[in-house]
């Protein structure tokens, strides 16, 4: 990822950087580039395109290939749901992507907080004393009017 104010090589390679032409990214993945095609087709491996509209895979799209190559082979699922794993996949990346991103917010929002806090606390006038309330005693006072006597 890039940081910010950092200004990145153009020719830095990486993980998403399209490279591989289809014969490289298939002996790669163990796939024949029909497989590749195949599944470019159906959306479950999208690679970048050349101005004359080649495929160009990037070392993420051979990882995901061998994981669709996986799922499909050793765990039986068919490519529908291979495709919904996949966009599950991305949404939870996506969602912790955005909570990573709110918790960077919040952490900077309690800073400021706090420094507005120890501003008001530094502005208070030094000559005034607080007022503390006196506490008040449990004692219970009981009173009983005096009976009047019916003879007078």
């Amino acid at each position: 990822m890039d940081t910010p104010g950092r200004r990145r090589n153009p020719y830095e390679l990486t993980e998403e950087t399209p490279v591989y032409v289809i014969s490289v990214a298939a002996q790669l993945s163990g796939l024949h580039p029909q497989t590749l095609r195949q599944y470019d087709r159906l959306g479950l491996v999208s690679p970048d395109r050349t101005a004359g509209r080649g495929r160009r895979y990037s070392a993420r799209d051979i990882e995901l290939l061998r994981t669709v190559q996986q799922l499909s082979q050793d765990e039986g699922i068919n490519l529908a749901g291979i495709k919904r794993i996949i966009e599950l996949e991305n949404q939870v990346a996506a969602l912790q992507a955005r909570v990573v991103e709110l918790e960077t917010a919040l952490d900077g929002a309690a800073a400021a907080m706090q420094q507005r806090e120890a501003a008001v606390h530094a502005s208070y006038r030094r000559d005034l004393v607080p007022y503390q309330e006196v506490q008040q005693t449990s004692a219970l006072v009981v009173w009983r009017p005096k009976r009047q006597q019916a003879s007078d």
